[in-house]
């Protein structure tokens, strides 16, 4: 459903607080930016510090907030009835395990908080203003620094009480690569992730030539996951983001193998058709921050189920 027009011209803070990087917003519901500052992940104290430095400096200038959605890495804990909603829970991200990211910021804003899965507000982003728009039943699949998704179902999030955690999906392979998950030494972020494929190949995904082999294993590991993902949740379309999908020449190879692994099994998905099933982002690296506004609008307009109420900017 979409927000409440009334409110189209009053100030959100939007955060996506990604694993590489921190991405700060002030902005409006319409998705429309007025200022930002894009700052590396480092230890929580710094992080976070440095965020609430952005959102004082602006609000002295562009004037007060009144809400603040925040899209986090995972994995978090999204439920208001649990003692750990709000924070961060077992993480590979070195140090920001069970950090309390809602407990920070309500001792700082005396607004509604709204808190989120990056990927889930990503996904937001896309379906009101991108590459699923107008669509209500689709994943959004980021593939960087972590692996996860955003299950859309009938124009609502699955499951908001939980977030999905595709990313440790696990998938087959017959190499000696062990992968880079703490967790797992077969599931997609540890094979697929923009680590997995640094610690594999000895080079960051972005130097590595259009015809270097971590392609085609890379888009092996992917269809196997648009296959299931479509075999799991019939949707009408799958969208890839991230930093590793920004290499163009992988959705051909995604796509071609996505159809081989099918098989032929559900013929609407076809080559006619692929190129609309497996897609880019359309909004590139907004998806999360306009995703972040528009959930902060929600929360201002509603008794959302993912508010907190918190402290006045100080």
């Amino acid at each position: 459903m979409m927000t409440s027009q009334s409110s189209e011209n009053i100030l959100f803070g939007g955060l996506e607080a990604g694993g590489t990087k921190f991405n700060c917003v002030i902005g409006y519901g319409n998705g429309d930016i007025i200022a930002r500052q894009i700052f590396p992940t480092t230890s929580p104290q710094e992080t976070l510090t440095r965020t609430r430095g952005f959102f004082e400096e602006n609000v002295s200038v562009h004037g007060s907030l009144q809400a603040l959605g925040i899209a986090h890495f995972g994995p978090v804990e999204i439920n208001r009835n649990t003692e750990n909603y709000g924070k961060i829970m077992a993480s590979a991200k070195p140090d920001w395990s069970y950090t309390d990211i809602v407990g920070y910021f309500s001792s700082i804003f005396d607004v509604p908080i709204a808190f989120q899965s990056d990927v889930n507000i990503a996904a937001m982003g896309e379906h009101y203003f991108g590459a699923a728009k107008d669509i209500d039943n689709f994943i959004y699949i980021t593939v960087g620094t972590g692996i996860g998704g955003g299950v859309y179902v009938n124009g609502e999030l699955l499951n908001d009480l939980r977030h999905p955690e595709i990313g440790h999906m696990l998938i087959p392979h017959e190499d000696p690569f062990q992968g880079c998950c703490p967790y797992h030494k077969n599931c997609l972020e540890g094979l697929a992730s923009g680590p997995a494929i640094r610690k594999r190949w000895g080079s960051p995904a972005e130097t590595l030539d259009r015809d270097h082999p971590a392609w085609e294993l890379e888009a092996q590991y992917l269809a196997i996951l648009c296959v299931n993902l479509t075999y799991c949740y019939a949707p009408e379309k799958i969208i890839l983001g991230g930093g590793v999908m920004q290499q163009e020449q992988i959705f051909t190879l995604v796509r071609q193998r996505f159809l081989s692994l099918m098989n032929g099994y559900m013929s609407t998905l076809d080559t006619a058709m692929i190129e609309q099933y497996i897609v880019p982002p359309q909004l590139a690296g907004d998806a999360a921050t306009k995703g972040s506004l528009i959930f902060a609008q929600q929360a201002y307009d509603s008794n959302s189920v993912h508010l907190s109420f918190g402290g006045c900017l100080k």
